[in-house]
């Protein structure tokens, strides 16, 4: 499989069988044990995000590209906090998810402004751009493309998350028990810290803050650039 491969397999598994899964994890309906983990490792993530968007207090009126935005669970409390939100997603599903939702606390505000696309296809120009969740679908070389492309997108800050490759998170990739099997997900890869900061080092950002969430089978390190 060659990374147009890789691509695709993410917009069709989000756009039919994953979407159907990862609406109910980030639903607050009944999952398994696996699926909640999954479920509260990456409300950690976000909760943790918002907590330093929190501390910053410069939130209202801050211009955010959220990239890969899922179901909005992090657009929507942005927008909440008066951000100025673009929120976007490579699946048509999970859009109009994050669409209904929205609809349902904002009305007709266009606030988050959420639309189908991929990360390659971007434009505009943002005091922050996040990223959380999503480089875990792709291998290094795309993942380093990705990341650049959303580096030029970005005024200040770009904030990514990853699965973080360390000897214990490969060898439970390696036997299976970590990531769900092929039939149920896109292949998931994992990334070391130090080449994912010389990436964003190479775009001339340097790294303001770390986190890492760890909840069972969720792994994710969260790292906060800025120029």
């Amino acid at each position: 499989m060659d990374l147009v491969d890789d691509k695709a397999v993410v917009k069709e598994y989000f756009n039919n069988t994953g979407f159907e899964r990862w609406q109910r994890i980030y639903g607050d309906g009944e999952v398994n044990k696996v699926q909640l983990a999954v479920r509260i490792g990456h409300q950690q993530t976000v909760d943790t995000l918002l907590g330093w968007f929190e501390a910053d207090n410069n939130l209202e009126g801050l211009s955010i590209c959220d990239a890969g935005c899922g179901v909005g669970c992090l657009s929507i409390p942005l927008a909440t906090a008066k951000a100025i939100v673009d929120a976007s997603d490579i699946s048509e599903k999970m859009v109009g998810e994050a669409k209904e939702i929205a609809a349902k606390l904002f009305g007709n505000n266009n606030n988050p402004n959420f639309s189908v696309q991929d990360l390659e296809s971007l434009s505009g120009s943002y005091h922050t751009v996040v990223c959380l969740d999503v480089l875990i679908h792709y291998p290094q070389e795309k993942a380093a493309e990705m990341i650049s492309h959303l580096a030029s997108l970005a005024q200040s800050r770009l904030i990514v998350s990853f699965a973080p490759k360390t000897p214990c998170l490969s060898l439970l990739k390696k036997i299976g028990s970590f990531f769900p099997g092929a039939s149920k997900a896109t292949r998931s890869y994992l990334h070391t810290e130090a080449d994912i900061i010389e990436i964003l080092e190479a775009q001339g950002f340097t790294i303001k803050r770390k986190a890492l969430t760890k909840k069972s089978v969720y792994f994710s390190q969260m790292l906060e650039a800025v120029k």
